[in-house]
């Protein structure tokens, strides 16, 4: 495949404020150093400044070193060198591949320059990380996994949100069988809002209004509901924001072996808000409101309701795992084949949109 890619200085999710790491800042030791995993970065965009906290959160496992950085534009590259210290900067992949001198990259671009990337660099014998959502077809899912199962290397998606505080507790409360099975989740995002003018409100970049905060509530409804799924019927709405190419909103009602059903909504024509979380169980429900758990439930035949707090978030987990991974063989938290089935869903949701009927999911 042809390497040449085109990239454009990126964005992702907004977060936490990020501890700046002060140049020339030793992150490991030199012992620790020759131990650890060389990490590159392609796409150091200054929206949320996430390549700056992928680095960050990468030298806190004390276990990855980055060292080299990727972006067409000078100045974010002159960006990387102030943040991050000693990094070698490239203003193209074919010049990082080329002399990068690293193990894992880390890929931070928009949407539809996922796949190409991850192949390009999969096929060079590199780690790869890609940001979610993995990319924008199942076809480029499927290319991308056997890229790396060819070269033998690794690659993984940026679900970092499996370690929000929301939704560690509802696993928690739904896997010690606090509300029996789970046969109902219904899941909502969005307002009423213009969804912005900038790649990720253009269609063919983004791959639509699925792939950004859904792509987060696809992947936790898959862990909250892990069965097969049977089939998916999509509602997609363009009624109002005729500047953007994105749909106003968009629905997937999935349906899994179980029996379960789950109703998955995003949307920037709602005036009208839900929870977050709905969860129905045999013995009881959780409604996420007010930043907190409602819980109904029934403990040892007594009917009654109760207030749980979230969790403690964890982002910094997924590169804690992702180092134990590739130094001492850990198992992997998320793996390609689960990011393959949310674009798969995301994918089959709009493909039931326009045939106005439940279709089947690829790779299910």
């Amino acid at each position: 495949m042809d390497r040449k890619v085109r990239l454009t200085s990126p964005t992702n999710d907004a977060l936490p404020a990020i501890t700046p790491v002060l140049k020339g800042e030793p992150s490991v030791s030199p012992a620790q150093a020759a131990k650890s995993i060389r990490a590159a970065i392609i796409g150091y965009g200054g929206a949320f400044n996430m390549g700056r906290a992928h680095a960050q959160w990468m030298r806190d496992t004390g276990r990855m070193v980055p060292v080299a950085v990727c972006d067409p534009d000078r100045a974010r590259l002159k960006a990387a060198k102030e943040e991050l210290g000693d990094v070698k900067t490239f203003a193209s992949v074919e010049a990082l591949l080329r002399g990068g001198g690293f193990d894992l990259v880390v890929i931070i671009t928009p949407h539809n320059t996922h796949a190409k990337l991850a192949i390009a660099c999969s096929q060079a014998g590199k780690h790869v990380v890609v940001e979610k959502p993995m990319c924008l077809t199942v076809r480029e899912a499927t290319a991308m996994i056997r890229a790396a199962k060819a070269t033998k290397t690794t690659l993984t998606v940026f679900h970092n949100r499996r370690h929000d505080g929301d939704f560690l507790r509802i696993k928690e409360l739904v896997d010690k069988g606090l509300i029996g099975d789970v046969f109902q989740v219904e899941m909502y995002g969005g307002g009423y809002a213009h969804p912005g003018k900038w790649w990720r409100a253009d269609k063919a970049i983004s791959g639509g209004a699925f792939y950004d905060w859904g792509a987060h509530y696809l992947d936790w409804l898959l862990n909250i509901v892990p069965g097969k799924v049977e089939n998916v019927t999509g509602f997609f709405h363009k009624l109002v924001w005729m500047d953007a190419t994105n749909e106003d909103q968009v629905q997937a009602v999935i349906r899994f072996a179980s029996g379960c059903v789950a109703d998955v909504q995003m949307s920037s024509i709602a005036r009208a808000g839900k929870p977050r979380w709905r969860i129905l169980g045999t013995k009881g429900a959780i409604v996420d409101r007010d930043g907190k758990l409602h819980v109904n439930t029934e403990l040892d035949g007594l009917v009654t309701e109760m207030t749980v707090p979230y969790a403690e978030g964890h982002w910094e987990r997924y590169y804690q795992n992702l180092a134990a991974h590739l130094l001492d063989g850990a198992p992997l938290e998320v793996k390609p084949e689960e990011a393959r089935r949310v674009i798969a869903i995301m994918a089959t949701a709009e493909k039931s949109s326009q045939s106005k009927q439940a279709e089947p999911v690829p790779y299910e």
